[in-house]
């Protein structure tokens, strides 16, 4: 294994493009561009909700987290992966194992297995924990009802032993509005395959009753994938967040840190647009949504400043430096494919409305091949 020190284990532009001075600027610069870019991304996306062009059941809004999962896959595939191979199969590591064995893709294969089962125990999690505030729901409703039943039988004001005929019909009026509530609170119906298949299963019926509304048993369900999604992505992109703003942090070379500045800031928006639609998606409140939309944006920004601050000792090529970024790298790559595949990708492509929309099914692959293509060519430069 060679020295640390030696020529052959430090990158050509750390020796000839070193600048401590332009390197801080920029690195200040790319803090406050990427803190902004990750805000607005994932704001957007909050703040939509209110606006009718950019809501989340809107075709614009589809379009762009179409766009923002190629960014994301592209992410994953071809910044993150190979980073993380060459950081495994760096000649500053010991041949055995690490050059031995192809460790990246082992470990990213191993974060997409695991992702997984975080994604099916999660889910599950949330069903259970849904259907059992809806059966104390339910049981609520059943104790006003036998509440009101007694009382209504008891009262001979109203129909109870001695209220005659008209206690009868209050005690009627008084079942109906039970009945109402009940009905208002736990009635759900789905619509058969087929011929209606392609309608929009979210619309409201009427039925001449006052706030009778209802959803599908299947809106649910994607209200909760939703819950669980945003978190594990936010996981993913957390996670490797954390170690590209330390490598930026920690460089004093201008000609690695322009490139990255402007590819960060990028995927960033992106990134934030994706996660900001599965949080508006999942219907989180506003406190929550807030929290989880702020860690994101400051995340990256924070790691620029723990490199900046740990510059003077870190060894980016140290075997401890190297094992590590290739670890953290290779499980961010193996989420992050996971997530944009399975849970952004394939869960919008197959859908419902994709499938009875041709249009919008071809904008859609257009738009999640330019965001794949666009992040890809940034590999080019960063």
């Amino acid at each position: 294994m060679a020295a640390v020190g030696d020529a052959s284990c430090v990158p050509a532009t750390e020796f000839d493009c070193r600048n401590k001075p332009e390197a801080l600027k920029l690195k200040a610069a790319a803090m406050v561009a990427i803190l902004v870019a990750g805000a607005f991304g994932v704001a957007l996306p909050l703040v939509g909700r209110r606006l009718k062009v950019i809501r989340p059941d809107g075709n614009v809004f589809f379009l762009a987290k179409a766009l923002a999962a190629g960014v994301i896959l592209a992410t994953g595939f071809v910044h993150i992966l190979p980073d993380a191979m060459e950081a495994l199969t760096n000649q500053c590591l010991a041949e055995v194992p690490w050059r031995k064995f192809p460790f990246a893709g082992f470990i990213a294969m191993i974060a997409a297995l695991g992702t997984l089962v975080v994604d099916f125990a999660g889910t599950e999690y949330f069903e259970k924990k849904h259907a059992s505030k809806k059966q104390a729901i339910s049981e609520t409703i059943g104790s006003e009802h036998d509440s009101i039943y007694a009382a209504a039988s008891s009262d001979p004001e109203h129909g109870g032993v001695n209220g005659g005929a008209s206690g009868s019909s209050e005690r009627a009026n008084q079942m109906h509005i039970v009945g109402m509530r009940a009905h208002a609170s736990s009635h759900r119906h789905s619509h058969p395959e087929g011929h209606h298949s392609c309608m929009d299963s979210t619309h409201a019926h009427s039925h001449g009753h006052v706030g009778h509304a209802h959803g599908t048993p299947e809106d649910e369900h994607t209200t909760i994938r939703h819950v669980v999604i945003s978190q594990v992505l936010e996981l993913g992109i957390v996670t490797h967040s954390v170690i590209i703003g330390l490598s930026l942090g920690v460089s004093q070379s201008p000609c690695t840190i322009r490139p990255l500045l402007a590819a960060l800031s990028f995927h960033q928006f992106f990134e934030g647009f994706a996660l900001g639609g599965c949080i508006s998606q999942a219907g989180f409140k506003s406190w929550s949504s807030s929290c989880m939309a702020f860690f994101f944006s400051v995340t990256t920004p924070l790691g620029i400043g723990m490199g900046m601050g740990i510059s003077e000792i870190y060894k980016a090529n140290s075997p401890k430096a190297l094992i590590m970024e290739g670890f953290f790298n290779s499980v961010s790559a193996g989420i992050l494919v996971y997530m944009s595949l399975v849970d952004l990708i394939a869960a919008d492509f197959i859908s419902k409305r994709m499938r009875c929309d041709r249009r919008l099914q071809l904008m859609s692959y257009l738009a999640l091949f330019t965001g794949a293509l666009a992040m890809s060519s940034l590999a080019l430069w960063a």
